[in-house]
């Protein structure tokens, strides 16, 4: 199964994908620092969330963003 064998290509052509049959020796370093900052930029953003929602109307149940959201967090320990 393939393709074939690899055949000789053109040195001079630049792709930003790497190019033909790439293999990065530093691929599995790459992708953890690819993943690394997709969390950071994800719990940044979820804590900015958390910080600014603000709810007018009481919930009739608890929702799971009752959990962290600031304006109940807030209330449970003014409740203790």
């Amino acid at each position: 199964m393939g393709g074939g064998a690899r055949y000789p290509y053109p040195k001079e052509v630049w792709s930003p994908a790497g190019g033909w049959w790439t293999r990065p020796s530093n691929w599995k370093a790459n992708t953890a620092v690819a993943f690394g900052m997709i969390f950071a930029i994800t719990y940044g953003a979820w804590q900015l969330s958390a910080d600014k929602e603000w709810r007018h109307v009481e919930p009739s149940r608890p929702i799971p963003s009752m959990k962290w959201a600031k304006q109940y967090t807030e209330k449970k320990k003014e409740e203790q």
